[in-house]
């Protein structure tokens, strides 16, 4: 049997780099505006769940739902930051509003509104 090949020292070893993927956009693609994401996990996937209400309605209307694995979903987090601080470097800092987060109302399960308290209640 043959030994394999032993570098010389003076060879160095090149790592291999894999090509980059060409993100293909098929031309009827539909684009999604959301305002509400619902997000749910499992110990092997997350799952998000993009819709949109309307300013007076009770119904969210999902629109698209995508599924990542744990590893996906951390790398979006952090392009989703990394392209965020971008965003606010050439546009100014995003500003939320005071008191309650805009997330606890977009990005948390909604619940339904408190019945109305009876007359003479407070």
């Amino acid at each position: 049997m043959a030994e394999p090949k032993q570098s010389t020292g003076g060879e160095a070893a090149k790592p291999v780099t894999p090509a980059r993927p060409r993100i293909v956009v098929p031309p009827n693609l539909e684009a999604v505006y959301s305002n509400v994401v619902r997000i749910s996990h499992s110990p092997s996937e997350l799952v998000f769940d993009f819709g949109n209400i309307l300013p007076g309605e009770s119904e969210v209307h999902i629109k698209a739902r995508v599924m990542m694995s744990p590893l996906s979903a951390k790398l979006l987090q952090k392009a989703l930051a990394d392209n965020l601080t971008k965003f606010e470097t050439v546009f100014g800092e995003i500003k939320l509003p005071p008191g309650k987060s805009l997330a606890d109302d977009l990005f948390r399960s909604l619940q339904p509104p408190e019945p109305p308290k009876p007359e003479g209640q407070g």
